[in-house]
Formats: C-alpha cells, sequence, structure tokens
C-alpha cells in the first residue's frame, strides 16, 4: 500500500485538513512538544490540540511526534514520559515517534544515540504504544546502529527522487514543499507504505482496544479424539494438501494430533477466526467450500 500524508507543528496554522483530504492527503504526523515537557510545560506544541481534533473530524490517519533535545538515556527517557503525557487519552492510528536530529545529540556519538532511541521507544512501548523514529537518511546511517533501525517504525527523511537508505523505510519524508488545497503554504510531504491503521487497532495500541477475536466453532472435534468424523476431516485435509490449498503433509487416519490442530488453527487464522484448535460445523462447512 501507499498512503499520501504531512506533518505539522506550531508552525502550520488555519489548515482546512476537510480540503486536504479531498486534496488526497490520508494521514498527518502531529508535533505533540518538544524537550523536557515535564519541567517546561510550555514546551507542548500550542497547536497541537487543535491540529489533533480537527485532523481526527476530517477523517484522517492521525499520528504524532515530539522534537527531542535530549542527549542523556535518562533525558530521552524523561522526553517520552513527558509525551505520554502529553496525548494521553487521546488515539493515534499512525505510529507516536521520537524526533532526532539535533548535532548536540549526534556529537554524543553512534552508541549512545542508539540508546537514547531505544531508551525513548522503549518507555512507550511499555505503556502500549506502537513507536518509532524520525530522522534524516544521512545521520541514521552514522549515528544509529542497524539493530536499533530495525527494531522500530522507520520515518526517515530525505529530499530526493527516492530515499537512498539500504534498509526498511516506513514512511519517507520526500520534501518540504508540498503544496495541497487546504493550506495556503509549503508542507511536508511524505509517504507511507504500510497499513498502520489496520495494524495499530488490530493490534490495540496508541489508545485502541484490541478488537475481540471471532470464534468459529467453540464445540467440534479437536487434539485428542479418535472417530471416523475425525478420519473424514483428515481426508478433506489431504484433499486441500492435494489442492495446495494447505503445505503441511496430513497422514489420514483416525487420530486428531497436533499436526492436525497446527492445521485446522492456521486456516482458522487464515480465515480471521480465533485459533483455538477446535473443528467444528463451521470449519467442515468453510473447508467444504473451499475444496469445490
Amino acid at each position: 500500500m501507499c498512503m499520501k500524508g504531512i506533518d505539522v507543528s506550531r508552525y502550520q496554522q488555519n489548515v482546512d485538513y476537510k480540503k486536504l483530504k479531498a486534496a488526497g492527503v490520508e494521514f498527518v504526523i502531529i508535533q505533540a512538544g518538544f524537550g523536557d515537557v515535564l519541567s517546561y510545560p510550555k514546551q507542548k506544541d500550542k497547536m497541537f490540540e487543535s491540529h489533533y481534533k480537527a485532523a481526527k473530524a476530517a477523517g484522517l490517519h492521525v499520528g504524532a511526534y515530539w522534537y527531542s533535545y535530549a542527549t542523556t538515556v535518562a533525558g530521552a527517557k524523561r522526553e517520552a514520559q513527558g509525551f505520554m503525557q502529553t496525548i494521553k487519552g487521546k488515539q493515534f492510528d499512525m505510529p507516536v515517534y521520537m524526533d532526532f536530529e539535533e548535532r548536540s545529540q549526534f556529537s554524543t556519538g553512534k552508541n549512545n544515540c542508539s540508546a537514547m532511541v531505544t531508551a525513548f521507544c522503549e518507555e512507550l512501548e511499555k505503556n502500549n504504544y506502537w513507536t518509532g523514529l524520525y530522522i534524516s537518511r544521512n545521520p541514521l546511517q552514522n549515528y544509529i546502529s542497524t539493530e536499533v533501525a530495525n527494531r522500530y517504525s522507520l520515518w526517515v527523511a530525505e529530499y530526493a527522487s527516492k530515499c537512498n537508505y539500504g534498509g526498511t523505510v516506513d514512511i519517507w519524508q520526500y520534501t518540504s514543499s508540498a503544496r495541497y488545497n487546504g493550506y495556503s503554504g509549503n508542507l511536508d510531504g511524505n509517504v507511507c507504505y504500510k497499513d498502520y491503521p489496520t495494524l495499530i487497532k488490530n493490534a490495540g495500541k496508541n489508545g485502541y482496544t484490541k478488537p475481540a477475536e471471532k470464534v468459529l466453532d467453540s464445540k467440534g472435534m479437536k487434539e485428542g479424539d479418535r472417530n471416523l468424523g475425525v478420519y473424514e476431516l483428515k481426508s478433506m485435509l489431504s484433499l486441500a494438501e492435494a489442492k495446495k490449498i494447505i503445505s503441511t503433509h496430513i497422514t489420514v487416519d483416525e487420530g486428531f494430533g497436533s499436526g492436525t490442530t497446527a492445521v485446522v488453527n492456521d486456516l482458522l487464522k487464515k480465515w480471521g477466526y480465533k485459533p483455538n484448535g477446535i473443528a467444528g460445523e463451521g470449519f467442515v462447512k468453510k473447508l467444504t467450500e473451499m475444496l469445490k
């Protein structure tokens, strides 16, 4: 997938999000604040609340970011705590990011930079946020370890015809001069390559409640059963294997063993149901439809 988006802060005012959405903008990532807001409350972005409310009302997908000035692991952790205090009670179906771009941070070296990003993101993850790192491509390659870059959602800035980072980029900020109907000036233009709204909501992150898993059958054949019904079920699964619907080899006999449980659970997950290891009437019906 590929979604178009922007990011905004206190510097963007009088934004008409409904017009932006009509112009093709699908998501916005909003600055919530910067630095140590726990010590300096005025460092909350003065436009954060209004940007959030308007973007949500327009039906855009929304994320947030925190501009970091931390130069120590303890400082990064404190910034993350302030970030969470600022966004508490809100829902974000895009990730929440640490914005890491100060020279004073890079001057502390790669090991410390990587440790600060980890401390910030881990603090958010402990509190059920889907989090990540915003950074320009050059400092990413020089000051962030590959392990850390691969660990979190990666939002990379590089104003060029393509992003030249060798690893996986989830969001690419490709320009600072995007123009859309709905705002009179330039905007940062971004492209997102992941379906974060679905991933985040299904995982129950960023203020969302994880949806309850659907159960196809609450009773039926299960591991340990041995009867004619199990034999018929395994014959159907063997046919599904022959049709390349499943890849696991099924030995046709009367025993419902761990291998059959694994195949049943794989199919249940494929169909969008809780993998409870039960093959009841609903399972047999869906499997029959697949074999037609």
